[in-house]
């Protein structure tokens, strides 16, 4: 599947139109592969930040509920194969604006404390992907602190 998602970035812009894929779904796999980096950090997958993690992909890119299928099960995938944040950092940081790279961070943040808690290695793995995503620490802290706030836990 990472083969795939690699081939795809290598073929935008080239080939008939109809033979593309969606150009969307670099930016939906990115986001699905980096928020399932962040989930599996702790070592451990909670019911709870698996459906947050739906919902994010749902919410934030408007997906009937078997493209949020199939795009979580990319990311999912991707993030398996994958041998560094790289890749999937790029993509968002040349597609996204630095309002939206700020949002996704805080993305991170709200499925990171579905389960109620925050993990030091995901701490560690959102402050990585925020450098990579040139967000900065002030809003970094912002959105973790907004996260936080937003699901009752006190940090």
């Amino acid at each position: 599947m990472f083969e795939a998602f690699r081939d795809f970035l290598r073929n935008i812009g080239s080939g008939p139109a109809d033979d593309r894929p969606d150009p969307a779904d670099d930016v939906r796999v990115a986001t699905a592969a980096l928020l399932f980096h962040v989930v599996r950090a702790d070592g451990v997958v909670t019911e709870e930040e698996r459906t947050r993690l739906h919902a994010v992909l749902r919410e934030e890119f408007a997906l009937a509920p078997e493209e949020v299928d199939r795009i979580a099960e990319a990311g999912g995938e991707a993030d398996t194969e994958a041998v560094d944040l790289y890749n999937f950092t790029s993509v968002l940081k040349s597609r996204l604006g630095e309002a939206e790279r700020v949002r996704f961070v805080e993305l991170l943040w709200e499925v990171t404390y579905a389960d109620g808690s925050v993990h030091e290695l995901e701490d560690n793995l959102i402050w990585r992907v925020s450098d990579l995503l040139g967000v900065s620490t002030r809003d970094r802290m912002l959105m973790k602190r907004e996260a936080a706030s937003r699901s009752g836990v006190s940090d």
